[in-house]
Order: C-alpha cells, then structure tokens, then sequence
C-alpha cells in the first residue's frame, strides 16, 4: 500500500531521478551614486545624482579575501569570547531548533541538492470577503469589484451560506473568466461549482477551498464523491485549484511550523490515496492541488516553512508514483494567522501582519491576502481594509520584492533552516501516518495542538514570549475604540488566539472598574478560560520585586473554568468545573435544561442577589492570593497600582 510505502521507505530528500537541477540567481550590485559640484550660491549642502552613463563594473572578484573555514570562524570566536564556549551563544526555539551563532558555506554540502524551489514572482494580492448566512453577497462582491480598482489582484471570499451566494451578480461584477476569484465553502461544494460554471463563463481563474479533512465535515465519504465530481468538472480549466487544503486550521491554533507543515501533508495524503478512481488519476488530483497556509510574525521560519513545505510536497508525490514536474505545479495561499492577533493595542498588528506578509512573498507563496489590523474585534472598516490591501502593493511597487526568484537561495542560514524544518515535518507527518492517517488520527493531531497552545499561553503569562501591547510595554492609558462588554459577549470573539486569556482578563477588569466607578447595582461573571487564574498568578508574581515573589502554586483543580465576579464593591476569582459553569449559565440566562445548542456567553450579568445565590449554589470556588485581594491583583496588572 502507499500508506506502508510512505511510514516505512521514503525518507525526505528522496525526490527521484527528474530532479532539477538547482537554479543560481546573481543579483549585480546597484551602481554607486557619485557626488558633483555644486555653487557656492547654494546652501552648504551634498547633493548626490545617478550618473547619467553607467561606467562598466569591474568583474567581481573574492581572491584578495582569506578563505576561512568553520573551524577557523569558531576559533576567531573563541578569541573574541576570550575563552568563553562559542556554545553559549547557541538558543534553541520552542520548535526544538537549535539556531547557531553563525552559519558557513560548509553548512551546504550536506544539504540535499535539486531542491524544488518556486520561481514564479507574480504572486497574487487577494484581499478577503467574508458573506455570512442567507447572504447573497451583493456588498461583499461592490467591495470587491473596488478593490480591482485599488490594488488588488483578485478576490477571496469566505462563504458561511454558499446556496445564498448570487454567482450571476458576481459574474456580471467580475467576470470569472478573467478575474482571479476564490471561495471558501464547508458544505454544498459540487452545487457550487456547477452553478459558477453555469454561469455561461468560458472559464474559471481563482480556486475552491472545500476541505472536509481538515474542516472535520460530517459524512466523509459523501464529501469526497464532491470533491471527485468537482476535480472532474473543472479538471479542463487550468487556472482553477479546486482542491485547497486548509491549512491556516493548524496555523491559527498555535501549531508549531513543524507541526503545522506535517499535518498539511498528512491531510494531503489522505486526498491523494482517497480520491483517485476508474474516473480519476492520482496525477489529476494532485494538479488540483493548492495549499493555504496561515504565517505568524517569526520571521525566518515562516519563509523556511513555506519553502521546506514545496520541497516536501515534491517527495510526497514521488512516494506516489509522480514526477518532479507535478509537484512544481503546487500552488501556495498565505493569509495573515488569527493566532498574533490581538485586541489590545491593535495598531500593532500592523506591524505583525507586514512582517508575514512579507515572509509568505520571500518564502515563495504564489497569492497572499492581508487581514485588516481589527478585524478580531469589529467589522473591517474602509480605512483598515485600505492599509491591509496596500501593504502588498507596498511590497511588490516600493519594495520590489515581486523582482527576485527565491531571494532565500543561497542563505546559509536559511537553507539550513528550511532542511532542518522539512526533516522534523517529515518526521510529524510520518507519526500522523502510522497512527492511521487523517481522519482517523485527528485526537493526536489536536492534543498536540493544545498542548503547544498551552505551553504558548503559559511562555505568555511569565513574559518569555512578548506579545507587544499586551503583555509588553502596554498602553496603560488605552482607550478601546470598540465597546469590551459587546465584544465579550459577541459569539464571533475568538477565543483560540496567543492572546486571548491576556485579553480577556484586561477587558473583564477595565469592566469591573468601570461598574465600580458608576455604582453599577448589577453583578457579572466573566468566563476567562481553562486555568487562566495560573496565567493571572505567572502575570502577577512578575510585576512583584523579586523580594516580594511568593512561591505559590495554582490551587485550582485541572481542567477547571477561571472566571471573575465582579459587583459594585470588589471583584472575586472563582473557578468552577464545565458543568458547574453550564448549569449556572443556563440559570442566569434562564435556558431549558433541555435545550441542547445552547453555548455559555463569556460574560453573564443579573442583579446583585441572584448572581450571588447562583454562584453559590452551583459551587464556585474563590482562587485566592495569599497576602492580596482580588482587586489588589488586578489593580496592579492594569497598572492601576
């Protein structure tokens, strides 16, 4: 079998015998600016011009420089750490990578050569559109049709009801024979495309995200006879991917770049052995192929992680019997990760989203689409969709990085990052495959995800991973531009983020304070999330002089709920279990025990004596700090103290 093939034979750097041999990019140094003469008349000033002719560059030549090799650089280190181990300059990421202090040509050698790189540099900007339920998505596709006219390359729109989506408005507003156009659909994906091809267009240019592996859609085999029928409708259509895979699933849940790239494959694989029948190839299904991936601001590994996933990808298909070629057709979709995003001092997260974007360009992505900078708390406005559709723009016009082919190539360091990354993927994707492949091994897939989430939050909650403005040089005197007791209760509020537990904590005690200022007679609970009151002890205990410290342990229960109850006069940390939580939230909210979708809001309010009778009925227990009230703690966290 294939699955057996892939667990027990083939190893990364396999890719077969059509390799391709590596490409060598020179890019010439830009010719000097020299100086010229200027009048005496003129303020004191230097004024440089380009040289009208260019004079003729000497040819480059390295033979007057000493060539050194490793030994000899740890040496010339070791002298200037004056004895010290050039290992203590060494640190290890959370991925388990050890980044050295430097890198040397030498690295290379044992790097595998005919490397699949992407050599296209027209990528795509596809600003996104997301079309909620019963919608027909006549606004979402005006600004969409506006956005052609701004900057953008095409469109991407996210569709909660894709039976409601008028596709002959949208074919009459953008064309989709020359318009580049995706879709992100769960459910009624053949219909779909046969109405888009009903449309009496000569063609298809974008893509279909319809991935019920990942998306874990229901009636699996169902999905899959869509998917065939789909590949088979549009397989004549060359600039139409109608199978992309979700990865921003992995990305937007914490997932390491190395787990992230070994779970794309897993679910990869799984389409390549399911999908192909009498009707269809193995080779048609993979030229169908895209790949959504979501990037987050670590920088050099977000370009080794899209650069390690297309050369993984070329070794996937030679396990399947493909050849190098096939896989140079894969296409790579970057969007910008929920997971960095944050609500305190959102302006930040523009620098966030400029810094992957422009790993997903570098790394080799062939489209990217830029979230607006508020979009986790607010409908996107014109001016951040504006900043978000121009930061593209910025890259290709000003930055000219749309100029070079894999601008990586060559990078000691980053080629050896981008080898180490595509070994330790392979290794996730080859443990995936033994536990039976996905579907059937998503339980260890997202255990591993919350357990790297929950060591994430933990490295948030004692300062060793920075979240600037959230719990790093916050903005004590922000005021919010949305309204936090809305937000709180909005169902849309994502909870899955970095930095979620800080921010709900900060939202639910600038509430507190605010009831408290207005003597407010009403009571609130506020959900903060599984084992918060940890991630407030960490947080606390930091702010404290280290002679203050007091060595304390959580003193919750595992896998109990953290909330706060706030009144007039004081504010409480209290945790509960999920039921004690269910139970009290359908009594606040006064929902019939038999009422089975009903979901708990994250915040809850009532009049002073019945939350006060609820929380103590249904057993909530007060999470204490020795030697500090509630409203000590939280003073201090704001900065209130």
């Amino acid at each position: 079998m294939v699955r057996r093939l892939i667990v027990n034979r083939q190893s990364y750097g396999e890719i077969g015998p059509n390799q391709a041999a590596p490409t060598m990019l020179v890019v010439r140094p830009m010719r000097y600016l020299y100086p010229v003469p200027i009048r005496r008349s003129l303020p004191l000033a230097l004024f440089f011009f380009p040289m009208a002719d260019a004079l003729p560059s000497p040819p480059l030549s390295f033979s007057e420089f000493e060539s050194l090799s490793t030994a000899a650089w740890q040496e010339r280190i070791r002298r200037d750490l004056k004895g010290a181990d050039p290992a203590s300059l060494k640190w290890t990421t959370p991925e388990g990578i050890t980044v050295q202090p430097f890198y040397h040509q030498e690295a290379l050698q044992n790097l595998p050569t005919g490397q699949l790189t992407n050599t296209n540099t027209n990528w795509l900007n596809l600003p996104t559109f997301a079309v909620g339920a019963a919608d027909a998505g006549h606004l979402a596709i005006e600004r969409a049709a506006d956005a052609l006219q701004r900057g953008a390359d095409g469109a991407y729109f996210e569709l909660t009801d894709a039976a409601a989506f008028d596709v002959a408005y949208l074919h009459e507003r953008l064309p989709l024979a020359s318009t580049y156009v995706g879709y992100s659909i769960r459910i009624g994906a053949a219909d779909f495309v046969a109405r888009l091809l009903a449309t009496g267009a000569t063609a298809l240019r974008g893509f279909l995200r319809f991935d019920p592996v990942t998306d874990h859609t229901a009636d699996l085999p169902h999905q899959l006879a869509d998917l065939r029928t789909i590949i088979g409708l549009t397989r004549h259509l060359p600039e139409f991917r109608a199978l992309t895979l979700n990865g921003t699933f992995f990305a937007n849940r914490g997932g390491t770049v190395i787990q992230q790239i070994g779970f794309v494959l897993a679910a990869a694989s799984t389409y390549l052995e399911q999908l192909p029948s009498a009707e269809l190839s193995v080779a048609e299904v993979a030229a169908a192929f895209q790949i959504q991936v979501g990037l987050n601001p670590n920088y050099f590994f977000e370009i080794g992680k899209l650069r390690a996933l297309r050369r993984l990808w070329a070794t996937l298909l030679h396990a399947y019997g493909l050849p190098t070629e096939a896989a140079q057709a894969l296409r790579l979709f970057a969007t910008t990760s929920t997971w960095s995003q944050t609500t305190l001092d959102p302006h930040t997260n523009l620098l966030r989203v400029t810094t992957e974007t422009m790993a997903a360009v570098l790394g080799g992505a062939d489209a990217v689409s830029v979230a607006p900078f508020d979009r986790i708390y607010q409908s996107p406005n014109e001016f951040s969709s504006r900043l978000a559709r121009n930061l593209p723009v910025i890259l290709r016009e000003e930055a000219g990085l749309n100029r070079v082919a894999d601008p990586a190539a060559g990078s000691y360091y980053l080629e050896t990052l981008t080898d180490q990354l595509a070994r330790e993927a392979w290794a996730v994707f080859q443990r995936v495959e033994a536990a039976g492949g996905l579907p059937g091994a998503i339980g260890l897939v997202l255990q591993e995800l919350h357990s790297v989430a929950q060591t994430q939050f933990q490295r948030i909650a004692n300062g060793e991973q920075v979240i600037v403005g959230t719990n790093r040089f916050q903005n004590q005197q922000e005021q919010f531009d949305y309204n936090p007791k809305r937000l709180l209760r909005s169902k849309e509020f994502d909870s899955t983020r970095a930095a979620y537990p800080s921010e709900v904590l900060r939202l639910a005690t600038a509430l507190h304070f605010q009831r408290r200022e207005k003597k407010r007679r009403r009571a609130a609970v506020v959900l903060l999330g599984t084992h918060t009151n940890q991630v407030i002890l960490e947080s606390f205990l930091r702010l404290l002089p280290a002679q203050e410290r007091l060595a304390l342990k959580a003193s919750h229960p595992e896998g109990t709920l953290s909330v706060l109850f706030s009144t007039p006069e004081a504010a409480t940390l209290m945790y509960a279990t999920p039921d004690q939580f269910g139970h009290f939230a359908r009594v606040v909210c006064r929902v019939p025990v038999d009422e089975p979708d009903f979901i708990p809001p994250t915040l809850l309010t009532a009049d002073l004596a019945t939350m006060q009778e609820a929380v103590s009925l249904f057993g909530f227990r007060e999470f204490t700090v020795e030697g500090y009230s509630t409203d000590d703690v939280l003073a201090r966290l704001q900065g209130r103290a």
